[in-house]
C-alpha cells in the first residue's frame, strides 16, 4: 500500500508507531466508552460527502462516521486505517496535503492534544474546508476527571507528549481562528472502566470527560 502524500524527507514520528496493537486493544477492552464517544460524535455530525479525519489513527472514529480519507504522520496507524476503508494520507495537521475547499466535514478525535501548533492547524483547516462546512473536534477535557488522570499518568506512552486543553480555551482559540462553535455535547460521565453499557450523551460541557465541539468557518 502506498500512502498518498508520502515524502522521502518526512521524518516526523509519533508515539504510536510501535504501539498500534496496544492502541487498538484499549477500544476492545472499553467497548462501552468507545461507543459512547462515537454516539457523541454522531449527535452533531452532518451528512458527509467529502470528509477528512486529521490525526485519523487507525480509523476507529472516521469509519463509523462515513469519513473515508485520513491524515496522520504515523505509517503504521495509516496502514490499519486502510484496512477500515480509509484512504491514507501521510502528513500533519499544520500542513495538510489537501487541496483548498475540498472538505465538507473535518474530524479531529483525541488528536488536538498532539498538534505542535493549534493555530497553524486551524488555519489549514479553514483553507481545506468548503463554505457551509463543519469541523468536529472530539477530545478529553483537561479539567475533567479523565483528563486529570491522563495528565498524572506520566508513564502512559500515548500521553507523555500530549498537551491537554480545556473546552473553554479551545472554544476561544477556534473563535480567534475564525470559527463559530454551534454545538457542544459531552459524554463519559463515568470512568471508562466503570461502564457496562454506553454512557449518556448530553448537550453542553463541564461534566462529561469526553467533549465534542462542532464549529463552522465564519
Amino acid at each position: 500500500m502506498g500512502l498518498v502524500g508520502e515524502a522521502d524527507g518526512m521524518t516526523r514520528t509519533t508515539p504510536f508507531d510501535t504501539k498500534v496493537d496496544r492502541y487498538e486493544q484499549w477500544f476492545e477492552t472499553h467497548p462501552a466508552a468507545y461507543r459512547s464517544e462515537v454516539a457523541a460524535l454522531k449527535r452533531v455530525c452532518p451528512p458527509v460527502d467529502a470528509g477528512l479525519a486529521v490525526g485519523v489513527g487507525t480509523g476507529r472514529f472516521a469509519a463509523p462516521l462515513g469519513i473515508d480519507r485520513g491524515v496522520d504522520p504515523s505509517r503504521p496507524m495509516l496502514r490499519r486505517a486502510y484496512r477500515r476503508g480509509i484512504e491514507p494520507i501521510q502528513g500533519v495537521g499544520e500542513a495538510l496535503p489537501v487541496a483548498d475547499s475540498a472538505v465538507d466535514v473535518a474530524l479531529l478525535v483525541t488528536s488536538i492534544c498532539f498538534l505542535d501548533d493549534r493555530s497553524a492547524a486551524f488555519e489549514e483547516l479553514r483553507r481545506v474546508l468548503m463554505p457551509e462546512s463543519a469541523l468536529l473536534i472530539g477530545f478529553v477535557d483537561a479539567e475533567s476527571p479523565l483528563g486529570q488522570r491522563y495528565q498524572r499518568e506520566t508513564d502512559n506512552p500515548f500521553y507523555q507528549d500530549a498537551e491537554f486543553v480545556t473546552t473553554t480555551t479551545l472554544i476561544e482559540e477556534l473563535q480567534t481562528a475564525g470559527f463559530t462553535v454551534d454545538a457542544t455535547v459531552q459524554t463519559l460521565f463515568e470512568p471508562p472502566t466503570a461502564l457496562d453499557s454506553p454512557d449518556r450523551v448530553e448537550d453542553g460541557h463541564g461534566e462529561g470527560s469526553f467533549v465534542v465541539l462542532r464549529a463552522r468557518p465564519d
